[in-house]
């Protein structure tokens, strides 16, 4: 590695670590890529995903569930570019992925999204239970949260980067950037994100024309589920027993914005099949 790539390296890496945001709740974020560049790495991942989904025949093409999702989706979405204009221009889609033992749902930065049939059938959801989750998912789109985990991702590797420079090893530092490339997209969000994303989501749901109390039998029913066995979240999620209380504290305020739960319209979506 000449001596200039090794001085531009540093450069990169110290320009890196000086990166900051503000979520929509005022929260102070990590972050050192853009919520643009967390898009475009976002698509790429998508495509690759739902391409390999649709190549094992995973993906689900009943009518009715397919419109189902379209519909309580496409009601968020409408709230969400209201209250979010930057959203307007994302690329929004869903795939709904056909493996009943997954109780799980995602959105990537952009707005495509995954549901899986695991998470309705094994908790019967109600729309008023799906568009929470959904709502929920959304969040951490709109929050930025893709970026905070792609930044976390590099806060990790950076050290093996870093090594790799000063030690001449440009094996070594590709090697931390490809740790960013696959790992940050995989990562769990924290505890302080998903506490975040429960609250807009529940806004979001709620603005949407769906009730806000479902927030909190979705969580019930979770809990219930997790006797059983861990459902697909992770360990940095709330407890579902302390999830319910915060989220029972906002219902007054939820049922403020919409009280007679009149329906979003409906923006149309890609329904990836």
């Amino acid at each position: 590695m000449s001596r200039l790539i090794k001085q531009a390296a540093v450069l990169a890496l110290a320009t890196v670590l000086t990166g900051c945001a503000t979520s929509p709740t005022g929260r102070s974020q990590f972050m050192l890529i853009s919520p643009e560049a967390a898009i475009v790495e976002s698509e790429t991942a998508y495509l690759s995903t739902v391409g390999e989904l649709d190549r094992e025949g995973k993906l689900v093409t009943d009518p009715e569930l397919v419109g189902r999702i379209a519909r309580i989706t496409g009601r968020l979405v409408t709230v969400a570019e209201q209250t979010f204009p930057a959203s307007r221009d994302w690329q929004w889609s869903v795939a709904i992925i056909d493996d009943p033992d997954t109780v799980n749902a995602w959105c990537m930065a952009g707005g495509r999204m995954a549901v899986y049939t695991g998470l309705i059938e094994q908790l019967q959801l109600t729309d008023d239970e799906l568009a929470q989750i959904m709502g929920h998912e959304i969040s951490h789109a709109l929050a930025n949260h893709t970026a905070e985990r792609m930044s976390r991702a590099i806060a990790t590797s950076i050290g093996v980067v870093a090594v790799g420079v000063a030690a001449d090893n440009s094996a070594t530092a590709m090697a931390g950037a490809a740790l960013v490339a696959n790992v940050a997209l995989t990562l769990p969000n924290s505890r302080t994100a998903e506490t975040e994303a429960d609250s807009i989501g529940m806004e979001l749901a709620t603005r949407a024309g769906y009730d806000p109390e479902a927030a909190v039998t979705l969580w019930q029913k979770m809990g219930s589920l997790s006797d059983k066995r861990p459902p697909e979240v992770h360990s940095t999620h709330p407890e579902p027993d302390n999830r319910q209380a915060a989220l029972e504290r906002q219902i007054p305020a939820m049922l403020t914005l919409n009280p007679d739960r009149t329906k979003a319209p409906v923006t149309e979506i890609d329904m990836v099949l």
